[in-house]
């Protein structure tokens, strides 16, 4: 998906997928086609044992602006699942994700970025919930989404009091893991995403597994033992040995 005419560009390097909305003159909002086509491009990407790690972003000047208005102003339950799939395909991936905000997160824009799991912002980010101001609820599990990331009280001040919080105050609420200059964006969440990719699919995978279901552990025998079972079964596999033998060969040149 690297034509002129595409919805959404696909880069790929260092192990690293890069998805790229590409509607600029829409402020790449969320329509059918356009979540078709970031439908195709999560499949091609995780049926690809070589890409380990996945970054989304926007073309500028925006991240991604929500939904379609005209589409949204004749809804239903089938075509807003159809919109829902434009981020939820995304938040499903086993594979670890990086939202790099480049500009406005706006509704369901702002729910791409939070179904990624980690977002890294430029200072000219901007995170907009907007569901109230347009007379609609919020949906596509908006308000949980935010609530975990960041909190009650930082949900509450962006849904329902309207508050739009751009990238260094995104960091200081915690809706963002780091902010960083904006000629810097991609070359950090790029090296981030070079960094998970770079150990083994597998293990990254199920390591993914491991955190999201620590969600629900409260004690902490309770999270060794669930650890465990998959601790052993990384020993066991041949890339451990492989990395214990080159780090050891690594250790001995030193002496």
């Amino acid at each position: 998906m690297t034509n002129n005419d595409a919805l959404v560009l696909l880069d790929i390097a260092d192990g690293v997928a890069t998805i790229t909305l590409n509607n600029p003159g829409e402020r790449n909002t969320l329509t059918a086609p356009m979540v078709e086509q970031i439908t195709a491009a999560m499949d091609r990407i995780e049926s690809a044992p070589a890409i380990g790690a996945i970054v989304v972003t926007g073309a500028a000047p925006a991240f991604c602006a929500g939904a379609n208005l005209g589409n949204l102003q004749q809804s239903s339950a089938e075509s807003l699942g159809t919109i829902y799939e434009g981020f939820l395909r995304i938040a499903r991936s086993e594979l670890p994700t990086i939202a790099a905000v480049n500009g406005a997160a706006v509704g369901a824009g702002m729910n791409l970025a939070l179904g990624c799991d980690v977002r890294v912002a430029a200072r000219r980010a901007k995170f907009d919930t907007r569901f109230l101001q347009i007379g609609i609820h919020p949906g596509g599990g908006h308000t949980w989404m935010l609530r975990r990331i960041a909190g009650p009280q930082t949900a509450m001040a962006t849904v329902i009091f309207g508050e739009v919080v751009d990238g260094t105050e995104a960091e200081r609420l915690g809706i963002v893991h780091r902010c960083v200059d904006d000629d810097q964006l991609q070359t950090v969440a790029h090296a981030m995403a070079a960094r998970a990719a770079a150990a083994p699919r597998e293990l990254v995978i199920e390591t993914k597994k491991t955190i999201k279901a620590m969600a629900d552990v409260s004690v902490h025998d309770d999270a060794v033992a669930r650890e465990l079972t998959p601790q052993l079964w990384s020993t066991r596999q041949p890339w451990f040995a492989e990395r214990v033998a080159a780090l050891q060969a690594q250790i001995s040149s030193k002496r």
